[in-house]
C-alpha cells in the first residue's frame, strides 16, 4: 500500500524505519513538525523522522497547523495514512484525504489512557502492564475504532524512558499485522468503551514537583514514571530546588512525622502522607546528579527540616 507517515516523536522512528524497509509498503511522503531551536543556543533543529525520511529520499513537508495543508495531504494519494505522535489534532478533511482513512499507533490500552501522556500514567498509577494499539482514527482525541492490541508487563524498575523505548520497538509487529488486516478488507473495528477512559494531558516540568503527602510508594513510582521527563524535584528548606532522579521505598516503616520530613541523614529518608521513602540519587541546581550521601557531605540538612 501507498503510505503515508505523520509523525514526530522519537516514539515513531522503529515504525519508521521498518516502513522504509519492507518490501510490502511504499512510504509516498512524510509530514512532521517544523523544527525548533533546541539548547541554550537555540539551535533550529529538524525531527529525527524528517531526516531518516530525506536520508531515504521521502519527500516531507512540515506546516504549521495540518488542518490548512488538507490539499497538500491528498496530492500524496496514499491509501492509508499513519500517525505517531504527531502532536496536533486531525481535523475530518485530513482523516478522510487517504483512500482507506489514518490510523493511529497508541502507547497504551486504550480506551484506559487517552491523550499525551499514557506512557508516564501507567508507571504512576501502577499498572501491572500496557501496550500499543492500532486503531481507526476519528476526530476525537483517542477515539477511534481498535484494530488491535498487543500488551506487555511493567517492570518493577520500569522507568517512562524504558518504557517508550520497549513500546517503540513493539509497535512495528502490530503494525504490520493491522496493515495486512487492513489491505485484506479485515480489519476489526471495535468501539472504545468511554467510560473507562482517563484524559492524560501533556506533561510540564511542574506536574514532576514532588507532593509529600502522597504516599510513599506513589511518589516511588512518579519518580520513575516521569524518568526523563518531565523529572521530579523537591525544594529544600532555603528555596533552592533539588532534582530526584531514584528513590527507594523503606519496607515496614512504622509511624511517621509531617509529610516531608527528614528523618534520616545516613540514608538520606523522608517521610510521605504514608510510609517512608529514601532518596538514592539527587541533582542540586546547577550541578551534575550524584548519590544522596555524596549530596549530604555538602549540605546541612539536619534530622527534623521540611522538604517543601
Amino acid at each position: 500500500m501507498r503510505i503515508l507517515f505523520i509523525g514526530t516523536g522519537d516514539i515513531g522512528l522503529p515504525s519508521l524505519d521498518w516502513l522504509l524497509q519492507t518490501p510490502k509498503h511504499q512510504v509516498v511522503g512524510v509530514i512532521t513538525q517544523p523544527d525548533k531551536p533546541v539548547g541554550r543556543k537555540l539551535v533550529l533543529t529538524p525531527p529525527q523522522v524528517k531526516v531518516r525520511a530525506l536520508a531515504a529520499g521521502i519527500p516531507v513537508i512540515q506546516p504549521e497547523r495540518l488542518r490548512r495543508a488538507v490539499d497538500d495531504v491528498k496530492a500524496f494519494e496514499a491509501d492509508i495514512a499513519i500517525v505517531i505522535a504527531y502532536g496536533q489534532i486531525l481535523s475530518k478533511e485530513v482523516l478522510d484525504a487517504p483512500r482507506l482513512g489514518c490510523i493511529n499507533v497508541h502507547a497504551s490500552l486504550l480506551p484506559k489512557y487517552r491523550g499525551a501522556s499514557p506512557i508516564q500514567a501507567a508507571i504512576r498509577e501502577g499498572d501491572a502492564e500496557t501496550g500499543v494499539t492500532i486503531m481507526h482514527m476519528d476526530v476525537g482525541l483517542d477515539t477511534g475504532d481498535i484494530i488491535l492490541m498487543d500488551r506487555m508487563a511493567i517492570a518493577p524498575d520500569e522507568t517512562g524512558g524504558s518504557l517508550h523505548d520497549r513500546l517503540a520497538i513493539a509497535a512495528p509487529a502490530a503494525l504490520e499485522r493491522a496493515l495486512d488486516l487492513l489491505a485484506e478488507g479485515k480489519a476489526p473495528r471495535t468501539p472504545q468503551d468511554s467510560a473507562l477512559a482517563t484524559h492524560v494531558g501533556k506533561l510540564t516540568r511542574e506536574h514532576g514537583r514532588i507532593n509529600w503527602s502522597r504516599s510513599a510508594a506513589e511518589i516511588e513510582r512518579t519518580v520513575r514514571a516521569y524518568t526523563p521527563w518531565p523529572g521530579t524535584f523537591t525544594t529544600l528548606p532555603d528555596g533552592a530546588p533539588l532534582k530526584i532522579h531514584a528513590t527507594r521505598v523503606v519496607e515496614n516503616a512504622e509511624a511517621c512525622p509531617a509529610a516531608g520530613t527528614i528523618v534520616s541523614v545516613s540514608p538520606l529518608i523522608v517521610a510521605c502522607g504514608q510510609g517512608l521513602l529514601e532518596l538514592v540519587e539527587v541533582q542540586p541546581e546547577s550541578r551534575k546528579r550524584m548519590s544522596a550521601s555524596d549530596f549530604m557531605r555538602g549540605h546541612a540538612l539536619p534530622v527534623g527540616v521540611r522538604l517543601a
